[in-house]
């Protein structure tokens, strides 16, 4: 064979090496953390009952293209730490809950501070890092803030729960305050995520969306916390392409909010659409957007640039109790721009709340 053929056929077998999967074609299964080198090695893993031990994250790093099955649930064990518990990573994932539960024994943590105070709480307590799907998962009394989303590519995560309704109640540690504290649902931080059709009952933001763009949060059930926020927003971010639409909130402090930090600098938030939200039993509002974060209502900043903010399409009915205010907005000088079409806005109940610094809202008014 010339010498020449003989070089050919060793680029196209080193090619074909290069381009060999890193992954086999088989099914890994976990019982145990003992099993999660070997079973991340195979495109399908499915994952059995078992409990993790304390201080340990069970942290998956898939294959791209990887399938996971839940087939029972998963029980973390006590400890006072940072987490989290748990992590998923890789592209293109499917990952199948079917139903079952990580179970973050919540009660043993909680002491109404939350991350402000108290014993260390795991924080968040799922990461998720993956592309793909993720689906018809439980997660039952987080220590604190529940996801933590930076999906590398598109991701849709459905039929979720997130049920740390236990928190609502006092106990021996919180001082007659909800037991469960700053159990965020979903804190976004990323781009091309939809969040649909789940259901939320924690004492904190059902979603916070910190940066990122072209996020929608549709359809899903928010009970007993702060609402659908976007922020809260600190310097050097951008958010926009978000929409809000055909969610249910219920008995929040707020149905929809906007909140950026009085100190922030070179930040801007465009393009935000609600459509078809329904909220009843409205704590203190049902839209508020203040530059004056952490304050309420306080001295605004004029370092994060807000323009087109909509309320359009299906009408969004909101409800407050009768000691709210139905919409407040507290812009920092010139920092919101534009018209606002608010169209499809209907809040009753409550009372009329302050526009400050902004008259470019349209087609509404309480």
């Amino acid at each position: 064979m010339p010498a020449f053929v003989r070089l050919a056929a060793l680029l196209v077998f080193a090619r074909v090496i290069l381009a060999a999967p890193a992954a086999s074609d088989c099914t890994g299964t976990i019982s145990s953390l003992d099993d999660v080198s070997a079973a991340v090695k195979c495109t399908t893993v499915n994952i059995n009952s078992f409990t993790v031990p304390a201080g340990e994250t069970f942290n998956l790093d898939l294959a791209d293209g990887t399938t996971v099955n839940m087939q029972g649930d998963v029980t973390f064990a006590v400890k006072n730490w940072d987490g989290p518990l748990f992590q998923v990573s890789g592209k293109s994932i499917t990952f199948n809950g079917n139903g079952h539960t990580f179970d973050g024994n919540g009660p043993s943590y909680w002491d109404g501070q939350g991350g402000n105070g108290g014993v260390t709480k795991p924080a968040p307590m799922m990461k998720i890092k993956i592309s793909g799907t993720y689906t018809n998962v439980k997660v039952l009394n987080s220590p604190a803030r529940v996801y933590s989303v930076s999906n590398p590519a598109p991701l849709t995560m459905s039929q979720l729960t997130i049920d740390d309704s236990a928190g609502d109640a006092p106990n021996s540690k919180s001082d007659g305050a909800a037991a469960g504290h700053n159990t965020d649902g979903f804190d976004v931080s990323t781009t091309d995520l939809t969040i649909e059709d789940s259901t939320i009952h924690n004492q904190d933001d059902c979603l916070a969306i910190n940066k990122g763009s072209n996020i929608v949060f549709q359809r899903n059930t928010c009970t007993g916390g702060h609402g659908i926020s976007v922020g809260s927003i600190d310097s050097d971010v951008t958010v926009s392409g978000i929409v809000i639409s055909g969610n249910t909130i219920t008995n929040n402090d707020q149905a929809l909010r906007i909140k950026t930090k009085a100190a922030a600098t070179s930040s801007t938030v465009t393009n935000i659409t609600y459509s078809g939200n329904t909220g009843t039993g409205l704590r203190q509002f049902g839209v508020l957007i203040d530059q004056s974060y952490p304050d309420t209502l306080g001295t605004p900043g004029t370092g994060v640039k807000l323009s087109v903010v909509n309320f359009v399409g299906a009408t969004n009915n909101l409800a407050v109790n009768s000691d709210a205010e139905r919409v407040a907005v507290n812009c920092g000088s010139g920092a919101c721009t534009g018209t606002w079409d608010w169209s499809a806005l209907k809040v009753t109940g409550g009372k009329a709340g302050p526009i400050t610094n902004f008259s470019g809202i349209k087609n509404f008014s309480q």
